[in-house]
């Protein structure tokens, strides 16, 4: 059960809850999947304290290497501190592979390398289903201006760059992911940093030599065990100890 306190946010995967100081969140994981709009459901024993560890290994990698994000620091297995943002109301989705969505609407072969990593926005909005936008949509509804834009793509592509070749490093083809970006102020300037989570949740992994899935297309289609898939990818990172069986991961603070 997560702490009683202020709720601000509760997400598919995450809850926000008020942070100890000015301008913080305590982001908490959940153990929740889900898939298709929410219309697949399950609870995935120990998946949230996975993907916490994940998600603050790859914001301090971000942050190692001058990518500015939203995290602070872990507090606990399923909780980090992170500062609070004003969200662009858009997932930034980048494919390096054709994969799911983009392979169906062009009739790629998934797994088919394209020309160059793509960069294409989806709308937050779970009652419409998250719909593909054009940059021209989002200029107009003012949902970001030209300008951001811009930066977003720039620091779309370096998140890119970073984690291809982190991944890589372990056997691992980065196939696509999508980020989610925020707005902080220091005085009257604007920052746009990477914000929400990096995880198997929001990436597409396969195995590089035998192209075995070890992200949440293991859970959409029915894979396997979506635990043993992210502890896979954990223990490559060096996240996670080596564990004998399949268990749930059992992480020391």
């Amino acid at each position: 059960m997560a702490p009683r306190r202020k709720k601000i946010y509760e997400g598919k995967a995450k809850i926000l809850f008020e942070g100890p100081e000015p301008g913080t969140l305590v982001q908490y994981f959940k153990d929740d999947a889900t898939a298709f709009n929410a219309q697949k459901k399950d609870v995935i024993d120990g998946k949230g304290v996975l993907n916490n560890r994940l998600s603050e290994f790859f914001m301090n990698g971000l942050t190692n290497v001058g990518i500015p994000n939203h995290f602070i620091r872990r507090l606990n297995m399923r909780e980090q501190l992170i500062r609070q943002v004003e969200v662009v109301p858009l997932e930034v989705i980048v494919r390096n592979f054709a994969a799911g969505s983009i392979a169906k609407r062009l009739g790629l072969e998934e797994g088919t390398p394209l020309p160059r990593p793509i960069v294409e926005y989806s709308y937050k909005n779970d009652a419409l289903g998250d719909p593909l936008v054009p940059e021209e949509y989002i200029v107009a509804f003012g949902w970001a201006s030209q300008q951001d834009l811009d930066d977003i793509v720039a620091l779309a592509l370096r998140v890119n760059d970073f984690l291809s070749g982190i991944f890589f490093g372990v056997g691992i083809k980065l196939v696509d992911f999508k980020i989610e970006i925020g707005r902080i102020w220091e005085g009257d300037f604007m920052r746009l940093i990477v914000a929400d989570e990096i995880s198997p949740d929001s990436c597409r992994l396969w195995d590089v030599k035998t192209g075995q899935k070890l992200d949440k297309d293991v859970f959409r289609r029915d894979l396997g065990s979506l635990t043993d898939a992210y502890s896979e990818v954990a223990k490559r990172l060096g996240v996670l100890p080596e564990q004998g069986n399949g268990a749930a991961p059992t992480l020391i603070n």
